[in-house]
């Protein structure tokens, strides 16, 4: 045995796996008795230098199930089926584990999660289940902890305090010792450090310093910079990253454009919105016999972020730009983002374009990827565009006289493009956004929806379109390349949707578990006009996996596409930039063996990373969303509201007003009668009155209160005749 043996040292080639190998047989044999990670290192003799080696070992074999630790942080002999994932824990105390090699998440009790917080990585044993059941599991280890910070308001003692978490599902306070208070007060929003996780067996909480102070509830900008330090989001650059951007040029010069294709004396427009400052991509468009030539002309942001330097280490830790509804927390510093890198209007900038060759049809018959140097002639915002090319507003249209006829010849191929589009199979998600107004202080004061109109579509379209010819080129190339990917969707969740639709009289083929973007496409068509098209179409996105990143081109079901990729926004986005990166060393003579194994080497940790912060973003502009649309309806409790149900549970049904906002009618304030949930009709019904509320109905409803802590949104139903009484 390994423990008589103790830790082998001789030299070997296959030394770790048999030491691994060792390790184990020693844990699961008859002579071993349970004891802490630390006890059995010294019982083996593990000398000082071999200790990461000996951790990463026990975390091997954790991962693989293979041990476990128990409640004491004792390792036993795993028993059962055990799987490596992430929890989610509810407010409620129980939770979810979720595996990325899976879509079925396994359910764990509060008293299962034995120490487990939200996002923890940890190690589920799962229990047998009858068939037909939901499985359930056991927390048995934690591998790595989701949060090493914590904020939240500080309920502060005589000596000491505890920190409350905004985030609801750590469910967990923060105890703060005497002398880790950092001069914060009572009822400060604060960042934690988690110095100790506690003890779960001993009811022991989590113990921690206070290492910000981020300022009272209600000052201005305190909550969504409490959201951006949730999520762990960095506002501030670093030092050197910041004196790495005051030194870039303030202009182009002579010597960069230099070997440049030169297309300044091309009509070249931007199209964004009125109060954005990061202009990275700039269009051109002529006719050429009965086609087009469009060209999508993109920032050459790696003409000043250059790889490993601190501008491009930040830009890696950051991975995408992040928009927090009053600002913008930027991947690059404004130096770069919206300076020298942004396409501003009248001077030259740097570019990397896509040209296209179109039929007159649309349809792509030849391309160019070129280096470039274009200088803007317009700087056009969207409600301009539209009010041209749809409205035909003069006073519009006399101002940007020497572009209207290529915005109209820009809507022409737009929706051309559409049509191709849609031809493929190709899902258009065209339901209502919402764009909150805040006034000077930073609250919300209105909420109004955002709708797509031909404008953005222009943009869209074509910014499709080089995505597409770039990822196509780099892989008949078989460059080391980064993609966009968007997987078929899980069969048992198009099932759960087919289901579902068929309340309304609608249905989604589904052949040999697999269905096309194109049955999707046509539910989408059919349900235009439709009470529940809101409804049923964020029911369907909700029903398909995430778009990643990935080094293989595995396609992107939504767009109908076989190869995608992210290459318009290098400013706000990583990918784009390393790919940016690839294209212009293969224009400059190929890329060499050497650096073929190089990005071979670091893109899928790219991808990986870039998709992780892409998650981290949107989570925490959904969460500030959410606490904006809270702050704008704690101001109009009483009010009445017409809305539709958008999901009904045993505890209640959510209801979405028509400016988006959502909340629910908790099942204990519909006091007129007893109601009971139908899970498969996706309805609630009352015992007595048979009164019926189910998914898609209209219902007038009330603001009963707001839970700002939460920030959740509690209905109740409007009841005419109560209020004629």
């Amino acid at each position: 045995m390994l423990a008589k043996q103790k830790w082998r040292s001789e030299s070997m080639d296959n030394l770790y796996e048999e030491r691994k190998k060792g390790l184990y047989e020693y844990i699961v044999s008859k002579d071993y008795r349970p004891i802490k990670i630390k006890q059995l290192g010294a019982l083996i003799a593990v000398p000082s230098e071999d200790k990461p080696e000996f951790r990463q070992i026990i975390d091997e074999l954790l991962a693989e199930g293979k041990i476990i630790l128990d409640d004491r942080g004792r390792i036993r002999a795993g028993a059962g089926n055990v799987k490596t994932g992430k929890v989610s824990v509810t407010q409620r105390g129980f939770g979810f584990v979720m595996f990325n090699d899976e879509d079925e998440d396994v359910f764990v009790r509060e008293s299962d999660l034995n120490g487990a917080m939200h996002g923890d990585t940890v190690c589920v044993s799962i229990k047998q289940t009858s068939n037909g059941k939901r499985r359930e599991g056991v927390i048995v280890s934690i591998l790595e902890r989701a949060f090493s910070t914590v904020v939240g308001t500080l309920d502060k003692r005589k000596e000491y305090g505890f920190v409350i978490p905004d985030n609801v599902r750590l469910c967990k306070d923060v105890f703060i010792p005497a002398g880790k208070i950092g001069g914060a007060e009572d009822g400060q929003k604060v960042v934690a450090k988690i110095n100790d996780y506690g003890d779960e067996a001993k009811g022991r909480n989590p113990e921690g310093e206070i290492i910000e102070i981020l300022g009272y509830p209600g000052e201005t900008g305190v909550d969504v910079l409490s959201v951006a330090k949730a999520y762990g989001i960095p506002e501030e650059f670093p030092e050197e990253v910041l004196r790495e951007a005051k030194s870039m040029p303030a202009e182009v010069t002579s010597k960069e454009t230099a070997g440049r294709k030169d297309l300044r004396n091309l009509l070249t427009i931007t199209i964004d919105g009125e109060d954005a400052k990061d202009l990275d991509d700039a269009v051109t468009i002529s006719r050429e016999n009965d086609g087009y030539i469009l060209g999508v002309h993109i920032a050459d942001v790696t003409n000043y972020v250059k790889e490993g330097s601190p501008l491009d280490k930040e830009a890696v830790a950051r991975g995408t730009s992040t928009y927090l509804v009053d600002r913008v927390i930027p991947m690059l510093p404004k130096e770069l983002s919206n300076g020298i890198c942004s396409l501003n209007q009248g001077t030259d900038r740097l570019t990397l374009s896509c040209i296209m060759h179109m039929d007159k049809n649309g349809k792509i018959s030849s391309h160019e990827i070129a280096e470039t140097v274009i200088n803007v002639d317009h700087r056009m915002s969207y409600t301009d565009v539209y009010k041209i090319v749809e409205l035909h507003d003069e006073e519009v249209s006399e101002k940007y006289a020497d572009i209207v006829q290529m915005l109209m010849d820009m809507r022409e191929l737009a929706e051309k493009r559409i049509d191709i589009r849609k031809k493929q199979g190709s899902i258009d998600f065209d339901f209502p956004e919402s764009k909150i107004i805040l006034d000077e202080n930073g609250r919300a004061i209105d909420i109004k929806p955002y709708e797509r109109n031909i404008a953005t579509r222009i943009i869209e379209e074509f910014m499709i379109a080089a995505n597409e010819t770039v990822a196509e080129d780099y892989f008949w190339q078989e460059q080391p390349f980064l993609y966009r990917s968007h997987e078929i969707p899980d069969a048992g969740k198009m099932h759960e949707l087919s289901i579902f639709v068929s309340n309304f009289g609608l249905k989604v083929k589904i052949q040999n578990e697999v269905v096309h973007p194109m049955e999707i496409q046509k539910l989408l068509t059919e349900i235009q006009g439709m009470n529940e098209e809101n409804l049923i179409s964020r029911l369907t996105l909700r029903s398909m996996k995430r778009a990643r990143y990935t080094v293989d081109a595995e396609g992107h079901f939504g767009l109908a596409s076989k190869y995608y990729s992210h290459f318009t926004s290098p400013i706000r986005r990583y990918p784009d930039l390393q790919i940016h990166r690839i294209i212009k060393e293969n224009i400059h003579g190929g890329l060499s063996e050497k650096r073929r194994e190089h990005y071979f080497e670091i893109l899928p940790y790219i991808a990986d990373e870039s998709s992780r912060l892409e998650r981290r973003a949107d989570d925490a502009e959904r969460e500030v969303h959410k606490l904006k649309k809270a702050e704008y309806m704690i101001n109009h409790v009483g009010k009445t509201y017409d809305g539709i149900i958008s999901g009904v549970t045993s505890w209640g049904i959510y209801v979405e007003l028509p400016n988006t906002v959502e909340g629910m009618v908790r099942v204990d304030d519909m006091i007129d009668d007893d109601y009971r949930y139908e899970e498969e009709k996706f309805r609630m019904v009352g015992r007595f009155n048979r009164k019926i509320y189910a998914l898609g109905q209209k219902v007038k409803v009330t603001v009963l209160r707001v839970d700002m802590t939460t920030r959740t949104v509690d209905f109740e139903i409007y009841n005419e005749e109560d209020n004629n009484d």
